[in-house]
């Protein structure tokens, strides 16, 4: 099954794809539906994550423009980030990162372990950039470091965050709902539901985007870990509209197939909450998955959420998009360790 062409657009292969889809019978029995995890946390490229396949096309424009430097800005312990320096290094590329400053009142811990400490080993030139709520002017600092770079003859390519850049990443998740729909008529899986995060929006768009694209109906629960609904579902239905314009789908995707939940977000994001700590409890002791605080605990959270306040039924199969995240678990040390230490 795949009636999507993407050949047109410049590609590079970093990830271990197809990911598997495990099922998860202990979490399953705990909630009374049926929980299928799409592993995108074993996509291999320096401990993996979703945005293993949005660098697939970012990176590959960046060597079709034959740059030689990529610039990317995100969070602290921003596992886009890291990937990006990850795939860079290994297409023999400089790269150069900025930290934004998004989470309030996080300790040293935070702020040099993690997906920090790995992109210094990647070698990254870091800078910092001291607002984290304004992707604008974060996008507008990296062009000035991007013409810094121009003027000592370099060639940048810079991976843009804000929502009036092209959205080409999320053709990486076109490519995941092509390839999840493929494993589903192999193994005959049936899904009634996929729940995935929903953030920058180009992995919950552009899967939108791929299932439809095929023909697919199936109610796609974004679960947001960054701005709340009254912002998000504009945000999504736009990405969606706009990857289905780049793979020549126009109109594809209505306001009303938009699915976000912001159950589970406050206080924001990157800060814990109970749901999403109890999320990763029982992710770990139930199916020894490792779900991080930021992305991927969220959204169990909301799936979670949904099961409880009976927004799906006892019984459904439930599709659980696993984005990985991993490193970020340790710079959440002093929080998780306070949290899961045993007590008196």
């Amino acid at each position: 099954m795949n009636i999507i062409e993407l050949d047109s657009f410049p590609r590079v292969r970093l990830g271990h794809t197809p990911t598997p889809i495990d099922a998860a019978p202990n979490l399953s029995e705990s909630l009374g539906v049926e929980v299928h995890v799409k592993r995108d946390d074993c996509t291999g490229l320096a401990f993996g994550g979703n945005k293993v396949r949005q660098l697939e096309f970012y990176l590959g424009a960046a060597k079709a423009a034959n740059a030689d430097t990529v610039l990317i800005t995100g969070a602290v312990q921003s596992n886009f980030v890291r990937l990006a320096a990850a795939g860079a290094r290994q297409l023999g590329m400089d790269i150069h990162i900025q930290l934004e400053d998004r989470v309030p009142g996080k300790d040293a811990t935070y702020k040099a372990s993690g997906n920090v400490l790995l992109d210094r080993l990647l070698g990254a030139t870091i800078h910092y950039f001291p607002e984290g709520e304004n992707e604008a002017a974060a996008d507008a600092n990296l062009h000035r470091l991007a013409e810094g770079l121009e003027a000592e003859g370099r060639r940048p390519y810079v991976i843009h965050l804000g929502i009036d850049y092209p959205p080409i990443g999320g053709l990486g998740y076109v490519v995941a709902a092509v390839e999840m729909a493929n494993q589903m008529k192999a193994s005959r899986l049936k899904l009634d539901g996929v729940v995935i995060p929903s953030g920058s929006g180009l992995t919950h768009a552009g899967f939108l985007v791929g299932l439809r694209a095929l023909g697919l109906d199936l109610p796609v629960y974004g679960i947001c870990v960054r701005r709340g609904t009254d912002l998000q579902h504009p945000r999504i239905v736009r990405r969606a509209g706009e990857i289905a314009a780049l793979i020549g789908r126009n109109g594809l995707i209505d306001a009303s197939d938009v699915i976000v939940r912001d159950d589970v977000l406050a206080p924001g994001y990157g800060r814990l909450n109970d749901a999403t700590l109890s999320a990763m409890s029982r992710g770990a002791s139930l199916e020894a998955l490792m779900l991080d605080p930021v992305y991927s605990a969220k959204t169990l959270a909301g799936l979670i959420h949904l099961v409880e306040q009976g927004q799906v039924p006892q019984g459904a199969r439930l599709g659980f998009i696993h984005t990985g995240g991993t490193p970020a678990l340790f710079g959440y040390e002093t929080a998780l360790t306070e949290y899961f230490s045993p007590r008196a």
